[in-house]
């Protein structure tokens, strides 16, 4: 399938290109961008990420696409959709997710970006329902989560690939069904 790209006022959701490995490695490699998440990642590691990552949009055309900033072109992140992978509770099902430098944080471009991947969710691909889920801890994608219109679900669940004890293995789910996103957007 051709790989899709999206656009918005501020952004532009693209295929991974070879010149995101080395910023993309870097926000891998930040502390804080990672915080939330089981660990930093090595620049190999961040590499065959993206790897995986541009063969998901290169076999269906969408994915968790690179973000870049329309006014300059500047890599700032990750954002799309993915499969829910099986061993969580809220599968199977797409997910919605994101990941963005610590520069582009607090400027809007997580829900911005996120929104355009709902839409291509819903409007093109017709999901039904998206979801969304990150540890109790991370208020910051809760609060993207909230913006979006999703609903979080009444109970938490231990993340099974992370160990007992692990001070992020507690999660939250969230949802988004169809029927909602068109209220909320007035389609």
């Amino acid at each position: 399938m051709t790989p899709i790209t999206l656009d918005t006022p501020q952004l532009r959701l693209r295929p991974w290109r070879a010149d995101d490995l080395a910023p993309f490695a870097a926000m891998n490699a930040d502390a804080e961008v990672m915080r939330y998440l089981p660990s930093r990642l090595e620049r190999a590691d961040s590499d065959a990420l993206v790897e995986r990552l541009q063969a998901h949009i290169e076999r269906d055309g969408w994915g968790l696409w690179a973000v870049e900033r329309r006014a300059d072109s500047r890599f700032i992140g990750f954002t799309g959709l993915c499969e829910v992978p099986e061993v969580l509770p809220c599968s199977p099902g797409v997910e919605i997710g994101w990941r963005l430098a610590r520069a582009a944080w607090g400027q809007g471009h997580a829900t911005e970006a996120a929104q355009a991947a709902l839409q291509f969710g819903f409007e093109r691909l017709g999901l039904q329902e998206v979801v969304s889920f990150t540890a109790v801890v991370n208020q910051r994608s809760q609060a993207v989560m909230h913006r979006l219109g999703m609903s979080r679900d009444a109970a938490n669940f231990e993340h099974p690939r992370l160990p007992p004890g692990h001070e992020l293995r507690e999660h939250g789910a969230w949802r988004l069904p169809v029927e909602r996103w068109r209220a909320l957007n007035g389609r």
